[in-house]
């Protein structure tokens, strides 16, 4: 009857072990199938730092329109005499006006602002005198005055002064530095619309 017992109870063990043994393998068997179904699935979560210019904002930008990046304040004196028969007469005037240095983005063209991978590239049009009214006739006044004077005399000085005002402030130094300026605020502006990677530059003015 003790030999009848342990001969069940043996088999129920081994039984056991057996089913064990099969689930092992199955498990195995799943995990070997699962890993071989995946082999050259590769899998990475990373984050997107790509930000996208849309051609609303290009056309914000671009409505900026005048942007000045350096003012100039000149002042001349200008003189002419005119040598009579009798007498002679001379005029002599101040002239006072300011040259306004900076970009007209209404003269951008084509593809001048993009997005190349994480960075953004802006070509801004050149440096420009923004008015060419500068003088302030309502400060010019006459320093010296003898005779009398037609108002083509009058306006004959006033282009001389036009003249020199360029010639003093339109310089190759002073459009370098609007450049410049030009250059660090437009960087500004971009990085403020979360662009971290900026290149900007200015076509060269070509003075006529």
């Amino acid at each position: 009857m003790a030999n009848r017992f342990l001969e069940i109870l043996k088999d129920k063990i081994l039984g056991s072990v057996v089913k064990i043994l099969i689930l092992i393998l199955l498990i195995a068997g799943g995990i070997w199938l699962a890993l071989w179904l995946m082999r050259g699935t590769h899998m990475e979560v990373g984050t997107n730092k790509r930000i996208d210019l849309t051609p609303t904002q290009i056309e914000s930008i671009r409505n900026i329109g005048q942007w000045e990046f350096l003012s100039v304040k000149d002042e001349e004196l200008v003189d002419t005499m005119v040598r009579g028969f009798i007498s002679d007469k001379e005029l002599v005037r101040i002239y006072y006006g300011t040259l306004r240095l900076g970009i007209d983005l209404q003269r951008a063209e084509g593809d001048w602002i993009h997005v190349d991978d994480s960075v953004i590239i802006a070509k801004l049009p050149p440096i420009q005198l923004l008015d060419r009214n500068f003088i302030d006739e309502a400060q010019t006044r006459s320093f010296f005055e003898s005779g009398s004077w037609t108002a083509a005399d009058r306006e004959d000085l006033y282009k001389r002064a036009y003249q020199k005002m360029l010639d003093r402030c339109l310089t190759k130094e002073n459009i370098t530095a609007a450049e410049e300026h030009a250059r660090e605020q437009f960087t500004m502006l971009l990085r403020s619309l979360g662009f971290e990677h900026v290149s900007v530059e200015v076509e060269k003015s070509h003075r006529k």
